[in-house]
């Protein structure tokens, strides 16, 4: 007698193997999209909390505000500080950045082309005999070029930081 598999052993054994294949196959491909997608994540999260990091530091070491005025919401904001040369310090959104101007300096991306900031706001919270207060409000998007899903993430950033310094 001869030793073999039958057609019908062959074609489940295939089969099987396929299924197989298959359901490990759509496990990887869920696997990658999920970890790209928390790359996004912590990418924007880690830009926003650095900027805001950066601009509330700046803010708690400045002399005072210079624009926006008390009571007033503008898209940049001008600290006084103490460092010559670096007074004034400005920061302003432009073409999808949050940039930080220091003196004569040229300005500097505080976010990378990875990133789109927009809805840069600021607001003065300051009230009479009082060091300034300032209120700082933007949002992060990840680039999306090609439209997929584990690429799309937006964040909005809020805090506000009040002058160590009287005005």
């Amino acid at each position: 007698m001869k030793k073999g598999f039958t057609l019908i052993e062959l074609l489940l054994y295939v089969t099987i193997s396929s299924v197989l294949l298959l359901v490990i196959s759509a496990f990887l491909s869920s696997l990658l999209q999920s970890r790209v997608k928390n790359q996004t994540i912590a990418e924007v999260e880690q830009q926003g909390v650095q900027v805001m990091h950066i601009i509330t530091q700046t803010a708690l070491n400045a002399q005072s505000i210079t624009s926006p005025t008390q009571g007033m919401s503008v898209s940049s904001l001008t600290l006084n500080v103490t460092a010559t040369t670096s007074d004034p310090t400005i920061f302003d959104l432009s073409n999808g950045a949050i940039r930080i101007k220091e003196g004569a300096a040229n300005a500097i991306s505080l976010t990378n082309s990875r990133i789109t900031a927009s809805a840069l706001t600021f607001q003065n919270l300051s009230r009479s005999a009082t060091p300034g207060t300032v209120r700082i409000h933007y949002t992060l998007t990840h680039l999306n070029p090609s439209g997929r899903n584990e690429y799309d993430f937006t964040k909005t950033f809020v805090s506000s930081a009040t002058l160590r310094q009287q005005q």
